[in-house]
């Protein structure tokens, strides 16, 4: 019993980087790459591994589409719920375009189940050609996360072209990233699964639980009912 809580609290740790960014190379994934790396570094330091898997949502963004207007989740968009459901941590980095997250960002995270995030550490950040957008992390991206009752770390990152040579923007990516490794090495999002999980209203579809993702179903949703139920057709 010992070994395993030693495990449970050491890693290796599964990290997930979600990039809204549309260019090639991108500043939003430049940004989300910086807390990943120091996150690994600092994790190294503590005798522990990190493992890192990026979802790019601009390669995915015809399935997100799919699903939001015909609540079909494509292969591609089923791999990024299921890395997300593994994940020990979270770095979630949007531009920012008219005051606000990228639609792509938002889209994204609507039509995930509202329960896959519960508990799970996210460090939030934000991009944006002008510092007149700084708040839109905390003001924004921060209530999101909120309402999928992750857990955003106290410190968000934003970043605007003038940001990337003051050091500033550097200390406090390492802030972000030890805050988020110490959420990962408490257990706390697995804790809540294991010991109370029941007490949550749960969304369609994922009250089964202890499991990895919590998104089992014993019922049908092949049938005429169930598709007139989500918004589609019984044809």
């Amino acid at each position: 019993m010992q070994q395993e809580v030693v495990r449970e609290l050491t890693g290796p740790f599964s990290l997930v980087v979600v990039s809204a960014g549309t260019s090639d190379p991108s500043s939003t994934r430049m940004l989300a790459d910086r807390v990943a790396a120091r996150v690994t570094a600092l994790a190294a330091s503590h005798d522990a591994g990190v493992t890192i898997s990026v979802i790019e949502l601009r390669e995915i963004a015809a399935e997100i589409t799919t699903a939001l207007t015909a609540q079909h989740i494509g292969p591609r968009l089923q791999q990024a719920i299921d890395a997300l459901a593994a994940a020990d941590g979270i770095i979630a980095a949007a531009p920012v375009y008219k005051a606000g997250p990228s639609g792509l960002f938002t889209s994204f995270f609507q039509v995930l189940d509202n329960d896959l995030l519960i508990g799970k550490p996210v460090v939030i950040g934000a991009t944006a050609g002008t510092q007149r957008h700084a708040l839109v992390a905390d003001d924004q991206m921060r209530p999101l996360f909120a309402y999928l009752r992750a857990l955003p770390v106290p410190t968000s990152l934003f970043a605007a072209p003038e940001d990337w040579g003051d050091g500033e923007l550097g200390r406090r990516a390492d802030r972000a990233a030890t805050e988020l490794l110490l959420l990962m090495e408490s257990g706390f999002a697995r804790k809540v699964r294991d010991e109370s999980w029941g007490s949550y209203q749960h969304e369609y579809g994922s009250a089964a639980g202890n499991g990895a993702n919590g998104t089992q179903t014993e019922i049908s949703l092949d049938t005429d009912l169930m598709r007139l139920a989500t918004g589609g057709s019984a044809l």
